[in-house]
């Protein structure tokens, strides 16, 4: 064969070649566009997904699930107490026998102000933990389905309400979890570990909180025995609906022993309270779970 003939048959090769690379790589993006799609069931602006934080379950042990929403730019979803508009995702579990879930435990909310109104709720991304218990007669056996049938309305300017069907498949062992069961995937790990630190946590026990009840307000009286650095605003999530005006500027007043928080009754509120339950967010991004006693109005300026 002479030169040219070389040249020209390494030059088919070569289109071949580039071809041939060209279909290898548009399936590998097709694949990895199949992954990254399967990884969340869509909803409206958003996709939903059932993650789970051990590999498997142990009979009689306890193990959490986590619902992730990730949210498109501007839009969000609600906390257990939605504000002035809106309502919580609702979850329908269907599991197998010996299997059951515990309450939905749910991140520090954001205010979400509109011009008139304020809602409770997240944006951008969240996990809602939910914390499993399997009973100890569960026996190992083939791997378990678990599914969420989950309702959830997501909003912006406008609201729109969505349902997906989300699960996995864990298999079941009888011994004890090992310290290394979590899951190996770094990203579910990280969501975990992030929702934790975003939990309101129970407040310590060297704090007291009192709420005196006047004509048009609840001022809300936090001492936590001394002033703590970083907090310059603390902000109260109710858990009730309907106990406080939303959308009113809560009033924050330092003091020596901790701050007092100034909190309008909502003119929905119909009739006197004996507690008032919720999460106060501090401005060092910490969040505690309060639960203080109501006095009745007069109560503090008689006593």
């Amino acid at each position: 064969m002479d030169g040219s003939g070389i040249k020209r048959n390494m030059r088919d090769w070569d289109r071949s070649s580039a071809v041939s690379w060209a279909l290898r790589f548009g399936i590998v993006l097709l694949l990895c566009a199949e992954i990254a799609w399967a990884e969340g069931t869509p909803i409206p602006h958003g996709t939903l997904e059932l993650i789970a934080e051990n590999q498997s379950i142990a009979a009689g042990h306890s193990f959490y699930l986590g619902l992730h929403f990730q949210l498109e730019q501007g839009w969000h979803i609600y906390w257990v107490n939605p504000g002035d508009s809106g309502e919580p995702p609702r979850v329908e579990w269907q599991l197998p026998a010996g299997l059951s879930a515990g309450a939905t435990e749910w991140p520090a909310p954001r205010r979400l102000e509109t011009s008139s109104i304020v809602d409770f709720g997240y944006e951008d991304a969240v996990t809602l933990m939910v914390p499993m218990h399997a009973e100890a007669s569960l026996a190992a056996q083939q791997p378990v389905r678990l599914v969420a049938q989950v309702k959830v309305l997501v909003c912006r300017e406008m609201c729109i309400p969505g349902k997906a069907q989300v699960s996995l498949t864990l298999p079941v062992k009888s011994q004890s979890p090992a310290p290394d069961s979590r899951t190996p995937d770094v990203r579910t790990t990280d969501l975990f570990t992030a929702t934790r630190k975003s939990l309101p946590r129970p407040a310590p026990g060297n704090w007291t909180f009192k709420v005196a009840d006047t004509k048009d307000s609840f001022e809300l009286t936090a001492n936590l025995g001394h002033q703590i650095a970083g907090i310059t605003q603390a902000i109260f999530f109710p858990l009730a609906e309907s106990q406080i005006d939303n959308a009113a500027p809560q009033k924050f007043l330092a003091v020596a022993s901790g701050f007092r928080l100034t909190l309008r009754k909502s003119n929905q509120l119909l009739k006197p309270i004996e507690r008032l339950k919720g999460v106060l967010v501090f401005s060092t991004d910490r969040a505690y779970v309060i639960d203080a006693p109501v006095s009745k109005p007069g109560a503090a300026k008689s006593s």
